[in-house]
């Protein structure tokens, strides 16, 4: 029975994946008329990337500051240099939290907002007058989406570490923790700008499969708008599991 319940299992996730390739496929044929792509494409853009700066920018904020108070609080030693506290939460927010984090946070905001447009839009059988009119539905609604999302979401990563920065930086200046010069030091200490550069592309691989695993739920969602909830809730769940999967794949590749 056991073995059974496996086999069922491994059989319908080997399905999810089959079917999540052909709805790609789908997703990525040559849009009909670029015009109507590239103005959805901005709509896109301010739905899903400008609408989550404000959210972005507040949690950088205190993180930053967070990071700052955490690293002193463990680096009390008289013979390390205070500078270092700047190069570890400089460090902290480009490798991880930047885009690791944020991708974690973009999955609820972004994931729900999508799977529950889509899928709303199935149960309401308007993607079914789409295909039956000759629509390529899954790439007129999904492809703007997607690349939107790929594509601007790495300036939410430099958003994210500029605004964390200026965090810590405002903790240092009203708490006095250590001196401003030392933070100021270490942020600019031992540069290496191929982190910036991979965190980026962490950010951009995030935000894909955010929106592409999103959309793929929405899209195939069934059972009136208890299935829409469940399809939103199965993405967030998928996309989370599957970023911190990916996280380490993508760092075990670009950094060793």
């Amino acid at each position: 029975m056991g073995n059974d319940t496996f086999e069922k299992m491994v059989r319908k996730i080997f399905e999810a994946v089959g079917s999540y390739f052909l709805f790609l496929k789908m997703v990525f044929k040559r849009p009909e008329k670029w015009r109507i792509f590239w103005r959805q494409f901005i709509n896109e853009a301010d739905k899903l990337i400008i609408s989550s700066i404000l959210l972005v920018g507040v949690i950088s904020v205190f993180i930053g500051g967070v990071l700052v108070i955490q690293t002193a609080s463990n680096l009390e030693n008289p013979i390390i240099d205070k500078m270092y506290i700047g190069y570890m939460v400089r460090e902290s927010l480009i490798l991880e939290f930047c885009s690791t984090m944020v991708a974690l946070i973009l999955a609820g905001k972004m994931g729900s907002n999508i799977a529950s447009e889509i899928g709303s839009m199935r149960i309401t059988e308007q993607i079914d007058a789409m295909d039956m009119m000759g629509v390529n539905s899954a790439g007129f609604l999904v492809l703007p989406k997607v690349v939107a999302s790929t594509i601007l979401s790495p300036l939410l990563m430099l958003l994210s570490l500029a605004l964390g920065l200026v965090g810590g930086w405002l903790v240092v200046e009203f708490t006095q923790i250590i001196p401003v010069a030392s933070y100021i030091t270490g942020i600019k200490a031992f540069y290496n700008g191929f982190y910036i550069f991979y965190s980026c592309f962490k950010m951009s691989l995030f935000c894909f499969m955010i929106s592409s695993i999103a959309a793929f739920n929405g899209y195939y969602a069934k059972g009136g708008s208890l299935g829409v909830g469940r399809s939103s809730t199965q993405a967030i769940v998928t996309v989370s599991i599957l970023i911190l999967l990916m996280d380490l794949i993508v760092t075990q590749l670009m950094l060793y």
